[in-house]
């Protein structure tokens, strides 16, 4: 089969790989489409030990079974593959199972024509979905499983809410949208790229702004999502939230860094660590982008898989309007 491999840091090679071998209780998915994510991008420049080359990155894929239980269907996965059995999986929190691994982590991922993964993992989808808006999921459901923390610490409704996202890739593309659609208004989005400031603006989601030229007014905020996890950016939601009022952190730029923790004391500031999703929020998120509420996701790019190393050098410099590239194997 062909696949896009991660072989070096800057560097990942479409080449021929062998078929994956299918094990007891898995599946064979042929893949139809696979979105970059900012952690294949963290891979990408060799700042994640945890994915080791050389490794077919991708995790957020659409697809259909051509070996295993399901044959024919078309589906998308929870790359997260938990052990079923610990106090996280057993009470729907599978997204913080102690024994997990992941695709495009752990063992190869969705960058190329045939994956396999355990049957379990398995997400229906629509027979009739496209296959851009099935690839779709996996980030989107980061969002949806985000914002239902962020609703359920906040001290008035989501749609009451004067909220700020920091980062305009698809995560806090994502969240804008699912804000709007909750019935959000006034949502400021901050992103220093003024290709994927324009990007947001044609959504109509968020009012796009550049905050190297203008930061966010200080004390502001009742919600502040943190779509990039840096040092500057959490220092900069810490002081764009108001007293009382809750921030989310869902990037994982940087490891780690030092945050005012005066003001998170002294203001009643709620600091939410989010990661991912649970199987219930794929499933719910499947039918959210099925009935647009995500909106028509017209700046989703797609590219054939083996211009891939173009599309993962084209993220890396900031030439990319689009806040997704989805590679295509076929």
């Amino acid at each position: 089969m062909k696949a896009l491999v991660y072989t070096a840091p800057d560097q990942v090679v479409y080449r021929e790989e062998p078929d994956p071998l299918l094990d007891d209780g898995e599946v064979l998915i042929r893949i139809d489409a696979a979105g970059i994510c900012g952690s294949d991008m963290h891979a990408y420049h060799g700042h994640d030990p945890r994915r080791v080359p050389p490794m077919i990155l991708g995790h957020e894929l659409a697809g259909r079974i051509v070996a295993g239980p399901g044959t024919g269907n078309r589906v998308t996965v929870n790359p997260l593959i938990t052990c079923g059995v610990c106090e996280y999986c057993v009470t729907g929190r599978n997204n913080l199972c102690t024994d997990r691994t992941m695709i495009g982590m752990t063992r190869p991922g969705g960058f190329a024509e045939l994956m396999t993964i355990p049957a379990a993992s398995v997400i229906d989808v629509p027979q009739d979905m496209n296959p851009r808006e099935v690839a779709l999921t996996e980030p989107a459901a980061t969002a949806l499983h985000a914002m239902a923390l962020a609703a359920r610490a906040l001290t008035r409704p989501l749609p009451e809410a004067r909220v700020l996202v920091i980062g305009g890739g698809a995560i806090g593309l994502l969240t804008a949208l699912l804000l709007n659609s909750y019935g959000c208004r006034g949502i400021d989005l901050a992103e220093t790229n003024p290709l994927r400031r324009r990007s947001v603006s044609a959504t109509g989601a968020a009012r796009a702004f550049d905050p190297v030229s203008t930061p966010p007014q200080a004390n502001r905020f009742d919600l502040v999502v943190d779509a990039v996890g840096g040092k500057a950016t959490r220092a900069g939601a810490l002081a764009a939230v108001k007293p009382g009022g809750v921030i989310l952190h869902i990037g994982l730029m940087d490891w780690a860094s030092e945050i005012d923790m005066r003001k998170l004391t002294l203001s009643e500031i709620t600091l939410i660590g989010t990661y991912t999703y649970s199987t219930a929020d794929m499933r719910a998120t499947v039918q959210a982008l099925h009935t647009g509420v995500f909106g028509d996701l017209a700046w989703v790019e797609m590219r054939p898989l083996a211009e891939g190393a173009a599309a993962f050098a084209d993220l890396a410099e900031g030439r990319s309007a689009s806040a997704k590239i989805v590679l295509q194997p076929h």
